[in-house]
């Protein structure tokens, strides 16, 4: 096999050393259906010949907008890269107008799409964009559908012209664009190269433990995210069979139903499974429940490598048949990695999974480092709590004078598409400014401290690191998200909105009754309960650091209405500006 310098030498690779049966799977109308390696090549192929027959240019731009991880992505992303041309993969979740701006920023001239809603989205701003046509995944009444250019490129007369396309693209030639989802301003085009991403799977697959060729993995995270999109190559390359989750909600039945062996997801939803087990250790009575919380307390007290001595590990061999197999088995039963990314993983989530046997591995990365700089690996002592994992092979980092991360390497991006001054900004020299802070410990570990955007000074002078602290917080099953504020304020503040599920429950147990949202966030027993969470998490933090007062939020933060990014993180400008009034009381009642 030919050395893999460009992202479509991956299937290639694959079919030569594994021959799947079943490279991807995707559910259609409740029926789990798969392509082997060959066919997915094969496939492929006829997109880019079918491409070719649409007028395709090298470095012309087709965009793809999917509300779920499928097959039909995979497909296009190679038959797209053939030719030449790039890939530029959209959030489903922005808005319409977001769309359209990203399609003429980039000059997409086809775009694919998986379902009626997002056609809907893109119909109200298709005709402000150079758009020639746009194809659907799912069949749609009167859309053309992605077959129509599968059957364009049934005829096979022309894959000469794609050998030769495929020829005359170099490992460092533009693969995508990837409109970062940003948490200010318009979206920013990262330029990535085959190399960049390329070099980021072969030096990140040293650090993740796979059965090649027989391991099985659940796709969840959105492709159009970087982190997932890696992820998924990387598993072409270690022959691991890939599996789409339905959905978030459905993401239990297909744990069940597939026993992965992996995978991959943002911290929120780590945080999710987590609270969920919980709920139902709550729900347990006498000796269970006893042993159940027996099992969590030493779960939290987890330390890798037998650290905690020989008394620690026999209790925790105990706990493992007793409790924690139930969780494993409440996963699918062969979970035996998690791997974590985009955020701050809590370390209490690092220790309960780890103490569970399904250890979180979490790395860290950036959207423009394509995107691991590094990452955890319980093998050969590589793993610590509380860090993001040794630095990966040919990537070099170094701390500023200021704290802040910079990083040097294959994955660094080749700058922001048609914008040199915000390129500027971020790069001196080859290096990368990532905007965290953080530090390296002896041992070589890389520890992310703050946001260095996020940091800000209290009139007191004091700096504040929110990421931190807020982390903490949320570890309250009252506290779905919080946000702490107090920019040139005498005192930090916070804004909370609550777990109203749990909050429901909680209210159940002390026979108090809502009639709404609004009635819930006023009530004094519930605000006196929070008051207790706050005080206990402020124990944990210097004076000027701890939480004075806060504001409790009436709706639920969501991607569509604006205060989270796709990928989850708090857009802190918006949600100040949603809450102006909320602040105001807090600062000047």
């Amino acid at each position: 096999m030919a050395e893999i310098t460009r992202i479509f030498d991956f299937p290639y690779y694959q079919l030569e050393t594994y021959n799947l049966e079943k490279a991807f799977t995707t559910k259609y109308n409740g029926e789990w259906k798969s392509i082997s390696s060959q066919e997915y090549i094969n496939k492929a192929n006829a997109i880019s010949r079918g491409l070719l027959k649409l007028g395709v240019q090298p470095n012309d731009k087709v965009a793809v907008i999917s509300s779920t991880n499928r097959t039909e992505w995979n497909v296009l992303d190679i038959g797209v890269l053939q030719v030449g041309a790039q890939n530029v993969p959209i959030y489903p979740t922005i808005a319409a107008e977001d769309y359209e701006y990203i399609l003429n920023h980039s000059e997409a001239i086809y775009c694919f799409v998986s379902d009626s809603e997002i056609v809907k989205k893109l119909n109200t701003i298709k005709e402000n964009t150079k758009l020639k046509n746009v194809y659907t995944f799912d069949d749609i009444k009167g859309e053309n559908n992605w077959n129509d250019v599968l059957k364009l490129g049934e005829d096979n007369t022309n894959q000469s012209e794609v050998e030769s396309r495929k020829k005359a693209v170099k490992p460092n030639d533009l693969a995508t664009l990837i409109y970062t989802s940003g948490t200010t301003g318009k979206p920013k085009g990262v330029m990535l190269s085959h190399n960049n991403l390329v070099s980021n799977v072969l030096d990140s697959e040293k650090r993740v433990p796979f059965d090649y060729g027989k391991s099985k993995s659940l796709s969840f995270l959105p492709v159009c995210h970087v982190f997932e999109r890696m992820i998924l190559y990387l598993y072409q390359y270690c022959g691991v069979e890939v599996y789409f989750a339905e959905s978030i909600e459905a993401m239990s039945d297909n744990l069940k139903e597939i026993k992965p062996n992996v995978m991959t997801a943002v911290p929120r939803l780590y945080e999710k499974v987590y609270d969920k087990i919980i709920a139902k250790g709550s729900d347990l009575t006498g000796i269970k429940k006893k042993l159940f919380f027996w099992a969590v307390e030493l779960g939290l007290k987890y330390e890798p490598y037998g650290k905690n001595g020989w008394w620690y590990e026999k209790q925790l061999k105990l706990a493992r048949k007793l409790i924690f197999s139930k969780w494993k088995e409440g996963l699918g039963g062969n979970l035996d990695l998690m791997v974590s990314g985009s955020a701050a993983l809590q370390a209490r989530l690092t220790r309960i999974f780890a103490a569970a046997e399904m250890p979180i591995m979490e790395g860290y990365g950036l959207t423009e480092t394509s995107p691991v700089i590094s990452v955890n690996d319980q093998r050969n002592g590589g793993f610590r709590i509380g860090t993001v994992g040794k630095i990966i092979d040919n990537v070099e980092v170094k701390i500023a004078e200021d704290g802040e991360i910079l990083v040097k390497g294959p994955n660094v991006m080749q700058g922001y598409f048609k914008d040199s001054k915000k390129t500027d900004e971020v790069m001196t020299g080859d290096y990368f400014h990532t905007g965290d802070i953080g530090e390296i410990c002896n041992e070589g570990f890389l520890k992310i401290t703050d946001r260095k955007k996020e940091m800000f000074k209290t009139s007191g002078g004091k700096y504040v690191a929110p990421a931190l602290i807020e982390n903490r917080f949320k570890q309250s099953r009252f506290i779905e998200q919080i946000m702490v504020i107090g920019e040139g304020e005498k005192m930090p503040a916070a804004l909370i909105q609550l777990n109203f599920e749990f909050v429901e429950e909680w209210a159940k147990r002390h026979n108090l009754s809502f009639n709404s949202k609004n009635e819930i966030i006023i009530n004094d027993k519930l605000i006196t309960r929070i008051q207790e969470e706050i005080d206990e998490a402020n124990t944990h933090f210097g004076k000027w650091e701890q939480i004075k007062k806060f504001e409790i939020t009436p709706d639920i933060w969501s991607i569509d209405a604006g205060h989270l990014t796709p990928t989850m993180k708090m857009k802190r400008k918006v949600i100040k500006e949603i809450y102006k009034d909320l602040i105001e009381k807090i600062y000047r009642p």
